[in-house]
């Protein structure tokens, strides 16, 4: 932590003008550049690097650019501008990919029963596009398979939290002693005991659907840039790239 480093600076800026945009000019901001299902017509590829630009609220982006700044400051301090970059946005991107494949499985389970009571794909889809739904559809498959369904696509994610879950465990495996105060712990808590834990709690709210943290958070988009983030720092571990510099 300390001064700003460069990348760490430019990104906190990037994220506070999409802020204050989305402040200004809300529904067209998430329509544009929030991380829509690929089946929504509000879907473009830009997307899966814009939404982590996005915000939902000023906690939100509080506590995402805090993390940025006390987490990735000694990564970049490390590995120099664009190395850290590079690591940054591919955990995004795999945040972003786990969270997509997850909405698939949810809109294909909610449609497969739908279709299975007689109704068609494209019937279904003309509803769900209209912002509509059936209540009759409770009785045609659980209460949790229509919800994952509506939600999967009707829902955009928005956030750099995936990018900088995969920062954290970057951090814990460098620095796995670091001592970490946090709010609501009185004592220091070392990192390689606490990021696991934190990973592990919405592992456990993604798969109940349990609620640790509050609604409406992607705890698979969470998941996945945690997953690519360890994926990445264990193969240039293995192959010793961490001790190389992209300035």
């Amino acid at each position: 932590m300390g001064k700003l480093t460069e990348a760490i600076k430019h990104l906190l800026i990037i994220n506070v003008l999409f802020f204050v945009a989305t402040s200004m000019y809300g529904d067209q901001m998430y329509q544009w550049f929030s991380l829509w299902f690929p089946k929504n017509e509000n879907f473009a590829f830009y997307q899966v690097i814009t939404h982590m630009f996005m915000h939902g609220g000023f906690m939100h982006i509080a506590f995402n650019m805090y993390a940025l700044w006390a987490f990735g400051s000694p990564l970049e301090k490390m590995w120099g501008r664009n190395k850290f970059l590079f690591f940054y946005f591919s955990a995004g991107l795999g945040s972003a990919f786990l969270h997509t494949a997850v909405n698939y499985y949810y809109f294909n389970e909610g449609m497969q029963a739908l279709v299975s009571s007689g109704m068609t794909e494209s019937n279904v889809l003309d509803i769900i596009s209209a912002g509509q739904y059936s209540p009759d559809w409770y009785n045609i498959a659980s209460k949790s398979t229509i919800d994952n369904f509506l939600s999967a696509y009707n829902t955009p994610a928005v956030g750099a939290s995936g990018a900088i879950y995969g920062v954290l465990v970057a951090f814990g495996m460098m620095f796995p002693n670091s001592e970490l105060f946090l709010m609501f712990i009185p004592v220091p808590v070392k990192a390689k005991y606490f990021i696991p834990v934190l990973i592990g709690l919405d592992l456990f709210s993604g798969v109940t659907g349990y609620a640790i943290f509050g609604q409406g958070i992607a705890h698979f988009a969470h998941i996945g840039g945690a997953l690519f983030g360890f994926l990445m720092m264990w193969y240039w571990k293995k192959n010793q790239f961490n001790n190389n510099r992209w300035n």
